[in-house]
């Protein structure tokens, strides 16, 4: 018994040793052609050094792989590309998960992915996924973000076989950054997912006791005498629409390019010229009742692909490039404004971004919007006049961002926006800090913010944080601090709804990380936060809340919490008026969620919820359902179904030069979704989204808002009380056919319609609204789309 005492610790001393240092795998010269056919024929393979001994990430963290299901990799080199070669043993073949997806849709399948850092700085990884059905996933990965929106051009194939399945990638070195030294060491890991058990494993261990990922990678050696190609891409596009709106048929062509150029090794320009993003997924607009936009995702690929520099410091809304104008029209008693623009048409584009040897990230951002008017008509004359609602504006952002140590930066960001002539212009500056200690133990994270607007008042304002974060362990916690002035305005480029307060954030947590008898993963966390407004220093929000997530060993997966606002606040915001503000009583809201295995043919989501005020009759209850049912590996559905209902909420309607109305009223939205998709193969697949949104908000009684925030009931007629009545009724369409055929080159045909139902009129009946907005004269569009992706060094080859 004594020696066992022994030698137990040795051996745990040892393969602590063993995590603690990086594991490297050397890569071998190719010496004849490698076919990329998914069955490692090729004789190179044989002489490959193997890569082995793979390590759970997920769940069960540290859990060695099973001999039944171990993975072995090669990696193998030549002047152009690098090759890599994965046997992924599975003693039970016929259980392999392999659902044909979209590209970059993880779907159900089984997985295999490389993670490539040229420069082994644990800063960026370029992420190459392949699922047992033969799709394609790529992304560009830091430690908080994985953007699936970047593509790039590379091949891959599988095989399944008798004792598994087998993956063989071609990467050219034109989709990767590395330096141009003889003897490369790049970062590497290897990723595999048995997803039928939901179980996920790296070559090199990953401690999830650590916040930080990549800096825990291994190291590819043996690389020597490469140079970095020439990275220039051609991305031409053409596209046909027909437009069939109010009654109006037109049919229109566009032609355009996109630009990719390596200005260096490390530095990339990325360039639209005459945009087209008419086949970008519709917005799913809903009843605005708030004092504030809508906030809709920006589904633009330009502005999605590679854009975790431009994100620092969350300084870039960029929907406001192509949004909306700035401006109204100002008009006579006699005129109306018969024609207003929805958008505004961008110009172009550019993005230049990288980073330095020294660790110095450098972005530029920079789009031109036209100019822009509306019509404004005369009532007695009939004549309609053009007005400038946006001028020829100028975006621009800029970001210097220094990394060190391995997994801290500083950023220094700034967004201008410039207008032709006397219009409004903005100017943001931001310094932003994330400071991890050695260990990626805890973090100091922070941010000085200061905006100026020349308008025809100037005004300015800042905002500042301080965040300190444990990023470790079973138990974490999160505080922050944080002051706004009343003249932080980041707006013209960003979005930021409130400001003119100062706050207070805490929050604790605690996990497992390893599973249990009865868990796979578990966390409780619990947060707490008070904003107060600088000048009348009110309280303006005030909440506790206390959540519990966990899968169970069936990897079915529950939420379950409750938040809670035990002191009554005030809103600055709700009565549109500066100075003004309403009070909010005490609430509470309580909540479920649950998301069955999708590993299931048929899968449910599900997620009840209720909350009330202390105020009798005032409260709301929400119930969320949406059941997925995979057909087969080639053909899913799956529908959602969301209601919500309030009774007696109270909000702003309307003012005069006296007074500030708010009415009483009772809402209800119902939005359903159905999605279906059809994969003919792995490169080709048929995709149907149907949205059907309604909404209203019936009023029943009137107030006007005192000076000290509270409402004093206002006498009015039926009729006028029934004129601030709203109902919305939305319907989308979009059927696609999307032909990835060839790498990064797609053929897309879109069929879209929609159509809107507005009324003042509250029919609480689903049929009879339904009927009214498929009733209304739908918007037609069919378009077709050819993107074809041109690498310059196998066109110069050829």
């Amino acid at each position: 018994m004594s020696l066992i005492k022994r030698i137990i610790p040795c051996i745990l001393l040892i393969s602590g040793v063993c995590y603690s240092q990086k594991k490297s795998l050397r890569a071998e010269t190719v010496t004849s052609s490698i076919s990329i056919n998914g069955k490692l024929d090729d004789p190179d393979w044989e002489n490959a050094q193997v890569a082995s001994d793979f390590v759970m990430y997920m769940p069960d963290n540290g859990k060695p792989e099973n001999p039944g299901t171990k993975t072995e990799v090669r990696v193998l080199y030549d002047n152009n590309a690098i090759y890599i070669g994965a046997i992924l043993y599975d003693n039970e073949p016929g259980k392999i998960l392999k659902e044909i997806t979209d590209r970059d849709d993880f779907g159900t399948s089984e997985h295999f992915g490389v993670y490539l850092n040229g420069f082994n700085d644990g800063q960026q990884d370029y992420r190459f996924f392949v699922s047992a059905s033969g799709v394609q996933m790529d992304c560009l990965a830091t430690e908080t973000d994985e953007d699936f929106s970047w593509d790039a051009i590379w091949n891959s194939s599988v095989s399944i076989t008798d004792f598994g399945w087998v993956v063989e990638m071609r990467i050219p070195y034109a989709a990767l950054r590395f330096g141009n030294q003889k003897d490369q060491t790049w970062g590497l890991n290897f990723y595999r997912e048995l997803r039928r058990y939901r179980q996920k494993f790296t070559w090199s261990f990953i401690d999830t006791n650590i916040g930080a990922v990549m800096t825990q990678a291994g190291l590819l050696e043996g690389i020597h005498d490469i140079h970095p190609p020439t990275r220039l891409f051609f991305i031409p596009y053409s596209s046909y629409y027909y437009d069939y709106t109010g009654g109006v048929a037109d049919n229109k062509i566009k032609v355009g390019m996109d630009i990719k150029y390596g200005i260096s090794d490390s530095f990339t320009l990325d360039a639209i010229l005459v945009p087209d993003f008419g086949q970008t997924k519709f917005d799913n607009v809903v009843l605005n009742l708030t004092p504030f936009e809508q906030q809709f995702n920006e589904n633009r690929p330009f502005f999605t692909e590679g854009t975790d520099l431009f994100n620092k410091g969350n300084l870039l809304y960029s929907r406001r490039i192509g949004g909306p104008p700035s401006t109204y029209p100002v008009t006579a008693d006699n005129e109306v404004v018969s024609q207003y623009p929805n958008s505004v048409d961008l110009l172009n584009a550019i993005k230049i971004s990288g980073r330095t040897k020294g660790g110095l990230g450098i972005g530029v951002l920079n789009a031109v919007t036209e100019e822009t008017t509306a019509n404004v008509t005369n009532t007695d004359t009939g004549q309609s006049r053009h007005v400038i609602v946006e001028p020829l504006t100028n975006y621009n952002l800029t970001v210097l961002d220094q990394r060190f140590n391995g997994n801290s930066s500083v950023s220094f960001v700034n967004t201008n926006v410039t207008r032709n002539g006397s219009y409004r212009d903005a100017n943001v500056s931001a310094l932003v800090w994330d400071l991890n200690t050695k260990g990626n133990t805890y973090k100091l994270a922070g941010d000085f913010k200061y905006s100026y607007i020349n308008d025809a008042k100037d005004y300015d304002g800042f905002k500042t944080a301080l965040n300190l974060i444990r990023t470790h362990g079973n138990n974490r916690f999160d505080i922050l601090a944080k002051y706004i002035s009343g003249g932080y305005d980041i707006n013209d480029m960003g979005i930021a709804f409130i400001n003119n307060y100062y706050s207070f954030y805490a929050n604790y947590s605690y996990r497992i990380l390893n599973p249990t008898e009865h868990f796979n993963t578990f966390k409780y966390s619990s947060s707490t936060s008070i904003e107060i407004q600088n000048s009348t220093g009110k309280i303006q929000d005030y909440f506790w809340n206390a959540r519990f997530d966990f899968t169970l060993k069936k990897n079915d997966s529950f939420n379950i919490g409750m938040e809670m606002r035990p002191v009554e606040t005030f809103d600055f915001y709700q009565p549109r008026v500066t100075g003004r503000y309403s009070y909010n009583p005490r609430s509470m809201l309580a909540y479920s969620i649950f998301s069955s295995n999708y590993n299931r043919k048929f899968a449910i989501d599900a997620n009840p919820s209720m909350d009330a005020s202390y105020e009798k009759g005032r409260y709301g209850y929400g119930f969320y359902l949406s059941p997925r049912y995979r057909i087969t590996d080639r053909l899913l559905f799956s529908a959602s179904f969301d209601l919500y209902k309030k009774f007696n909420d109270r909000g702003y309607i309307d003012q005069d030069d006296t007074n500030i109305y708010y009415g009483q009223r009772d809402r209800k939205t119902i939005s359903t979704e159905l999605t279906g998709r059809y994969s003919i193969n792995n490169k080709m697949t048929i995709n149907l989204t149907a949205r059907y949104y309604w909404s209203y908000a019936d009023y029943e009684r009137l107030f006007t808002l005192n000076d000290d925030g509270y409402l004093t009931d206002f006498t009015a007629s039926q009729q006028t009380i029934d004129s601030y009545n709203q109902n919305l009724s939305l319907w989308n369409f979009d059927l696609s056919y999307n032909w990835w055929f060839a790498p990064a080159s797609q053929i897309s045909v879109l069929y879209r319609n929609n159509s809107e139902y507005y009324s003042s009129l509250v029919d609480p009946r689903f049929g009879h609204n339904t009927k009214n907005v498929l009733d209304t004269p739908l918007n037609t569009v069919l378009s077709v789309s050819v993107r074809y992706y041109i690498d310059y060094n196998v066109f110069k080859s050829k």
